[in-house]
């Protein structure tokens, strides 16, 4: 079936649904949803948003000072100040379409400060930021006239010259984007939907980790659609993990205790109840996650033991119930009560930095295409993101790429000479074995060997047995029919191929990229 719109937004979360909400009025957009419209990272972001809008005591120089620090040093100048200063705009913009932020009795927003920033600039709504914004955008979605949502879609490929028969190499000048072959799992067809514009949205790929934090349909889709299509992907090494994720083996994803608790007082002590923070940088519990996260990890390693505590005990059980009411809730539900016992906690895959390298107005290296949100490397967060800078990253790329796909889509047309997919093949259940059992092994090699700590040694052993797994992935797609597992399996492994190669190739410890063969180095200003 071959379906046509002006805009095709692939990813549902607060950077698809913001982009897809700006353009609306200048033409159909259709936007692709490979799950329900809830289940994107957006959604489970609990700390909050930052922002500068309390002008007494911030200022845009400390946020861009603060971001550049966390990145160290990494951040493109550019990016960092763009998003900073268009930050308020777009709060106000996330207002208009229904979002409420916390406010004090005096009407002044409630702000949080998290870990990396100088002052209090994060706006929140309790612990659940993130489904506040992704239920207020959603609303606003469903009633809009031009907007067509597709849940329980999956995009297989992006579509190019390379579909015209046309030999595409990663040194083809002028590579365009007509469109993309979406599979309708409800029928098990692929279908072609051609476009003026198409926007990548599909968030991070941190489930190609055994321990994470993002729904499982995080398998960097967006991004390996791109490099197969011969754009450009950097900054991949650099994979944050939240360095308090819920300890509960059997969950998966890991529930997340949100930085915010910290920033409240928690402090984080090892199995024997003592403090341990002291040991490893002077700003104790509240040090940038990179450190807590290896901290954590080091400290796990020396004691053999598989989890570190979080104590929050010796603040007030009103005030600790009120600003975290769902880590309260879920903690109880398996028999922690935080405001009397200690929460289990070890670090997960959390945040990627890197992805589809744009430009400030979200254009990526092949024309007519558009990444935002966590797939897009944007070049804001360098080699390590600062807290809460995510989602006003996600809106405020929206908006930048929003005014420039408007301003230049009258001079595209819809490619008539696609052709459709070839729905060649079957897949047995056999088959469907041999795909979730290789799933399981990229979890284990990335967990093992491409995690918060690395080695060139370690790298090499991730490399090669993702090679054996690329190679026998490849010969089963080209068998069967198109299937989300078969086509989340495939991205998996590209992602995993590009970080540890990303990896192996930056020779320094450097932010998230902390490696035994290299001394750590920072860049001072």
């Amino acid at each position: 079936m071959i379906r046509k719109f002006d805009f095709l937004v692939i990813g549902s979360g607060i950077a698809g649904m913001s982009f897809a909400l700006k353009v609306a009025h200048k033409g159909s957009v259709a936007l692709i949803c490979k799950a329900g419209l809830e289940e994107a990272n957006t959604y489970y972001a609990q700390g909050g948003i930052a922002s500068v809008t309390n002008l007494k005591v911030d200022d845009f120089e400390k946020h861009i000072h603060d971001t550049m620090v966390a990145g160290d040093w990494i951040s493109d100048p550019a990016a960092v100040e763009k998003v900073v200063k268009n930050a308020p705009a777009q709060i106000e913009e996330l207002i208009k379409w229904g979002v409420d932020f916390d406010k004090k009795e005096n009407g002044e927003f409630d702000l949080h400060r998290e870990g990396g920033h100088s002052e209090f600039r994060i706006l929140h709504h309790k612990d659940n930021t993130g489904a506040e914004i992704q239920t207020s955008l959603i609303e606003t979605v469903k009633k809009h006239p031009n907007i067509t949502v597709f849940s329980n879609f999956y995009a297989v490929e992006i579509i190019t010259q390379h579909h015209l028969g046309i030999i595409v190499t990663r040194h083809t000048p002028g590579i365009k984007c007509f469109g993309a072959y979406v599979l309708n799992e409800a029928t098990g067809e692929v279908d072609t939907f051609l476009s003026k514009v198409t926007v990548m949205a599909t968030g991070g790929c941190e489930a190609v980790y055994n321990h994470t934090t993002n729904p499982l349909v995080a398998t960097g889709d967006g991004i390996a659609m791109v490099y197969r299509a011969k754009g450009v992907v950097k900054d991949m090494e650099f994979i944050q993990f939240h360095p308090t994720a819920l300890y509960h083996p059997g969950d998966r994803p890991s529930f997340l205790i949100t930085e915010a608790m910290r920033g409240y007082g928690a402090v984080l002590k090892n199995l024997a109840g003592e403090e341990f923070m002291q040991k490893y940088d002077s700003r104790l519990s509240l040090a940038p996650r990179d450190i807590v996260a290896r901290a954590i990890d080091s400290e796990m390693k020396l004691r053999g033991e598989d989890h570190v505590y979080l104590d929050v005990t010796h603040k007030d059980p009103e005030e600790t119930k009120k600003h975290f009411p769902n880590i309260y809730k879920k903690c109880l539900s398996l028999g922690i009560d935080i405001t009397k016992d200690y929460i289990p906690v070890a670090p997960a895959a959390h945040y990627l930095c890197g992805g589809i390298k744009v430009d400030l107005d979200g254009q990526s290296s092949i024309k007519r295409l558009y990444a935002i949100g966590e797939c897009s490397c944007t070049g804001l967060h360098g080699g390590n993101r600062l807290a809460s800078n995510s989602l006003i990253e996600a809106v405020v790329y929206a908006d930048a790429a929003a005014k420039h796909a408007i301003s230049v889509l009258d001079r595209y047309d819809f490619n008539e000479d696609i052709p459709e997919w070839d729905a060649e093949g079957t897949i047995s259940n056999e088959e469907r074995i041999l795909i979730t059992q290789s799933m399981k092994e990229v979890n284990q090699i990335m967990e093992a060997y491409v995690g918060i700590v690395r080695s060139n040694l370690r790298l090499v052993r991730a490399w090669n047995r993702l090679d054996i797994l690329y190679e026998e992935t490849e010969r089963l797609f080209k068998r069967v029919k198109a299937s989300r597992e078969i086509c989340e399996l495939r991205n998996m492994i590209n992602v995993g191929y590009l970080i540890t190669r990303q990896a192996m190739e930056r020779k320094e410890s450097r932010g998230l990229h902390y490696t035994i063969d290299y001394p750590h180095h920072t860049n001072q200003e």
